[in-house]
């Protein structure tokens, strides 16, 4: 972002509040630092001064890599004259959603209550409590797009809020009860594998037959609905529902893998189209998409054989660990070890600038190797994104011969050096507890799968930084950058974080991975259950500042907190045989069952982990952990797409909990031996991973790959 020089007649309100993001840590905050408004963070001391000035507040919540934020922030923020208004009239608060999801929830909420459509950047009016009363998005300087200007919204605003208190009292009201309500559950009955298959059938209807993914523009990736779907088709005996479900998914992430929200060159997803055939992103890159992505991808792999899914998988994961590790000090020399939050959208001002091409720069850069490149990369003379190109090969969606697709890559390695000397878009390198839960648990699963040790050793030092640097009197914290730990930890960050945990128990066998996922859960049930009503609430009992302590099983950008800890308690219940973690997860799925009445849409985690709970595959391999017979058998688990894999390696010496299915069943013939357990019933002891592979693969076939998969090279 341009920098304005700070304007002292504007840079601070007509009650000399100034401008105190200075003293922040977010990118997002900092790159607002030097605007004339007279921005305050969020905290008791900001909404101190609402009540003594009495005036209400303007909240603005947005993102580091987010495109229209920029707009509004050039546009108006920069704007001398809309700050001075803004400094008169308001006290203003500017809030990172990333940093505060629990902010962001409530008055997102909020506006979706005026009837208004979410979305960043948030701007919300509150009363000096942190009451809302009116709200909306993006508003331009002046009136257009069928938007009125921020002028006139701040003009009359302010007007209501000193000439109508009625209707503001009447609004604040109303919206506090009602989101009170929002976080009221909607318990229920058990849920049924048949009511999931039944949601599965609804879900698959939704997605475009020609472009995958659900609905028209803009189009989401929505990895936990494919994940569901994916589950389904291995469940389903109904062969035409698997060719929908099975088809519906490799249509879905083919051609997202061959859009232009893939990034062709560097790797890694941005995070959504604005079209419905993913050609044309908002260029953003964020963590938690390409983590969820990642393991989407390596579902299907595991099934398909399909060599697209596989070069993704290993070219997101070369981006994520090129790029996003964290930087530890501020010196741009020193990573942390743990992963950064986002790219942003927008390079030199322009969103997309960093990532586009014209067809003359291809000429120049690849010479006779440019007809084949344009070819495959749908690169024209007029482009095909105002005026320029998005590499993309949704009209080429497999792959070519080998030889071809070696052309191919030399090609890109030669635009990526080219495009790498560009100006860069900015880097949001906070690092968040949640999301890295969710690339530590990814790269857990892949690296084993695909034999890469380095993949697992940065999973082992992002979990470590994790422990090592967000704790503080062993409670975790949410946010974290260049040595300064902020704001009290989300249930978000400890569900991640504990099954980020149990996949590095099942990837390594090092107990301290349980140990750690049972401390964190009990922090959970210490600080975030809900006695009254059931599940957990998104903060803490004691995080401040908050005018209501929401509650949801919905899935959003990131999986659902309560979701999650589903599986992570259920694994613990299968892991240790402790009861008690599984009278919790199923209280907790009770707890919300009762909104699939409501909208199934938003609970694709829920119902996995639901799955996950109720059919888990337990899978003990007696045996070293470090032995080449273990290993064989370990690699014939990891090859197969199994989703309620509940694996633990043991040492021979080792026992099991008493009520565990396999307590007291050792090796055979002194062999690394497999025992496969379905409920209380085990398998005989098995030494060879051609019997494992046999015992843990279905019955009927699979089916034959769609005609989106290639075959295996």
């Amino acid at each position: 972002m341009t920098k304005q020089p700070p304007l002292s007649d504007t840079a601070s309100n007509t009650d000399g509040l100034a401008n105190r993001l200075d003293e922040e840590t977010s990118p997002y905050l900092l790159q607002h630092r030097d605007n004339p408004v007279a921005w305050q963070p969020w905290g008791d001391e900001a909404f101190e001064a609402a009540r003594r000035e009495g005036k209400p507040v303007l909240l603005s919540v947005g993102y580091a890599a987010c495109h229209w934020c920029h707009v509004m922030a050039h546009e108006c923020f920069e704007n001398p004259d809309i700050a001075a208004q803004m400094n008169q009239l308001y006290v203003n608060i500017k809030v990172d959603r990333e940093e505060r999801p629990d902010v962001d929830s409530i008055y997102q909420s909020a506006l979706a209550l005026l009837g208004e459509h979410g979305g960043w950047p948030l701007t919300m009016f509150l009363t000096p409590e942190g009451k809302p009363f009116w709200g909306g998005t993006y508003f331009p300087p002046s009136p257009r797009f069928g938007r009125p200007g921020l002028p006139q919204v701040l003009q009359g605003i302010a007007e209501i809020y000193a000439n109508d208190s009625a209707r503001v009292t009447k609004n604040t009201t109303a919206l506090k009860d009602a989101l009170g309500k929002l976080s009221q559950n909607q318990a229920g009955e058990a849920i049924s594998l048949g009511m999931i298959d039944q949601i599965a059938a609804h879900l698959v209807k939704e997605i475009d037959p020609l472009h995958g993914g659900i609905g028209s523009a803009p189009k989401f990736p929505q990895p936990a609905i494919m994940k569901l779907l994916w589950r389904a088709w291995k469940r389903s005996g109904d062969p035409a529902q698997r060719q929908a479900l099975r088809q519906a998914c490799e249509l879905t992430m083919t051609k997202m893998s061959q859009g232009g929200i893939y990034d062709h060159l560097g790797g890694g997803f941005a995070r959504y189209s604005v079209d419905a055939i993913w050609l044309a992103p908002h260029f953003e890159k964020m963590l938690y998409d390409n983590a969820q992505l990642l393991e989407v991808l390596g579902w299907l792999w595991q099934d398909t054989a399909n060599p697209l899914y596989e070069q993704r998988i290993r070219e997101t994961v070369a981006w994520t660990l090129r790029e996003m590790i964290a930087d530890g000090d501020g010196s741009g020399k020193t990573p942390s070890g743990a992963f950064a939050a986002t790219l942003d959208a927008d390079s030199e001002g322009e969103e997309g600038k960093f990532y586009v091409w014209s067809e003359s720069e291809i000429d120049a850069l690849l010479g006779a190797e440019a007809e084949l490149f344009k070819t495959h990369y749908d690169v024209g003379p007029g482009g095909n994104w105002e005026g320029k190109t998005i590499l993309n090969r949704t009209d080429r969606p497999l792959l070519a011969e080998p030889a071809v697709e070696a052309r191919l890559a030399a090609a890109r390695e030669k635009l990526f050096a080219v495009r790498s000397r560009r100006i860069w878009p900015g880097w949001d390198d906070k690092v968040l507890a949640d999301w890295n839960g969710l690339m530590i648990a990814a790269l857990a699963e892949l690296g084993p799968l695909f034999g890469e040790a380095s993949w697992l050793v940065a999973a082992e030092e992002a979990f470590a930084f994790v422990c090592r640097e967000m704790q503080r009197d062993g409670r975790l914290f949410h946010s974290w950058r260049h040595g300064r730990l902020k704001h009290p930890a989300t249930l978000d960050d400890y569900a991640n974080m504990a099954a980020a945990a149990l996949a590095l128990y099942e990837a390594t066998a090092q107990s301290s991975y349980l140990h750690q996922a049972e401390a964190w859960v009990g922090d959970l049930d210490r600080h975030y259950w809900d006695d009254a009503d059931g599940g957990y609430f998104l903060t803490a009992d004691d995080t401040r500042g908050l005018i209501v302590r929401t509650k949801t099983p919905h899935d959003n950008a990131v999986p659902s907190g309560n979701g999650t800890i589903i599986a992570v308690l259920a694994k613990l219940f299968y892991l240790t045989g402790r009861e008690s973690y599984r009278h919790r997860a199923e209280a907790v799925m009770r707890a919300f069952s009762g909104e699939i009445n409501r909208n199934f849409f938003p609970l694709a985690t829920l119902l996995n982990s639901t799955e996950l709970l109720s059919s888990a595959v337990q899978i003990v391999i007696v045996g070293d952990k470090d032995a080449a017979d273990t290993a064989d058998l370990l690699a014939a688990v990891r090859a197969l797409c199994l989703p309620n894999r509940v694996l633990q390696v043991i040492a021979p010496a080792e026992s099991l909990p008493e009520n565990h299915p396999a307590s007291g069943k050792g090796q055979s013939e002194g062999r690394a031996t497999a025992y496969v357990c379905h409920g209380p019933t085990c398998s005989l002891p098995i030494t060879a991973p051609a019997a494992l592979t046999a015992a843990l693969a279905p019955s009927d076939s699979e089916g034959e790959p769609t005609s989106l998969s290639n075959p295996a090279p």
